[in-house]
């Protein structure tokens, strides 16, 4: 009896990001994705009041940014319900306001990044958590080790952020990275997708929670500089954030279709 042969690996599927042929396809898929994105967050309770907010910069206007209507539940927000702001957080497509003070972050990252795609804050509970702690996530697990030296301190809190300067300031703490931990606040992540941004904050935030609860349990290992650094250069860019967060899109989209309306 002879064994099965082995598929060639080209027949085997295996979702990329794809390829837009027009700049309309590309702000179609960024807005299902930002849905998404919200949707997936509400389930992860992530929602916190008014507060939290993704953006996505618009393909074409690349100064202007899609964002989470104010007010309407993450769970409920259709691709029909976003709103297009520009860097001054004035409407300029859709029906509803945008939350002013967390807007004029989203837009002074955007404005320093022209790199990032999307950016991702909102109140999470262990992000939150750590934020009071005034550090930095350690590498102790795999998960940690994608944020090893590529995430930053924001060590400052002047109340609700609603001038452009706090913005800047925070752009600045970020610099090329891809978080930032604002003290006594919460998170900030980016990403060159929306997938990306919010991958990487689902990690930061579980990875904040493994922090804490190995802190309360005793005293967690690091792993070493060298295995550390290693880990980030397979685990920490966005491609694998981007194919990472897949399952979790397939799972919103095939079972709150509604969110593409």
């Amino acid at each position: 009896m002879h064994a099965p042969v082995p598929i060639p690996t080209d027949q085997l599927q295996f979702a990329m990001p794809p390829v837009h042929d027009s700049v309309a396809d590309e702000r179609h898929y960024r807005k299902e994705r930002l849905a998404g994105a919200l949707r997936v967050f509400g389930r992860l309770g992530y929602e916190d009041g008014v507060s939290g907010h993704i953006t996505a910069r618009d393909p074409e206007y690349t100064d202007c940014f899609w964002v989470n209507p104010f007010g309407v539940p993450f769970q409920h927000v259709t691709t029909g319900d976003l709103v297009l702001a520009n860097a001054e957080g004035q409407v300029v497509e859709g029906r509803h306001h945008v939350n002013q003070a967390a807007f004029t972050v989203h837009a002074q990252v955007h404005a320093a990044r022209p790199d990032v795609v999307a950016v991702a804050h909102c109140h999470s509970v262990y992000g939150r958590a750590l934020s009071t702690l005034r550090e930095l996530l350690d590498p102790i697990t795999q998960e940690s080790c994608a944020f090893y030296e590529d995430h930053a301190l924001y060590d400052d809190y002047t109340g609700v952020a609603v001038d452009a300067e706090e913005g800047r300031r925070i752009a600045s703490a970020l610099g090329p990275r891809k978080a930032v931990i604002l003290r006594n606040h919460g998170l900030v992540t980016v990403g060159d997708s929306v997938d990306a941004a919010a991958w990487w904050f689902i990690s930061m935030e579980r990875s904040c929670q493994v922090q804490l609860s190995a802190r309360a349990a005793g005293r967690p290992t690091l792993i070493d500089h060298k295995q550390a650094v290693a880990t980030r250069e397979q685990l920490g860019g966005d491609l694998v954030a981007w194919i990472n967060y897949q399952p979790l899109w397939r799972a919103v989209s095939s079972t709150e279709p509604d969110l593409l309306s």
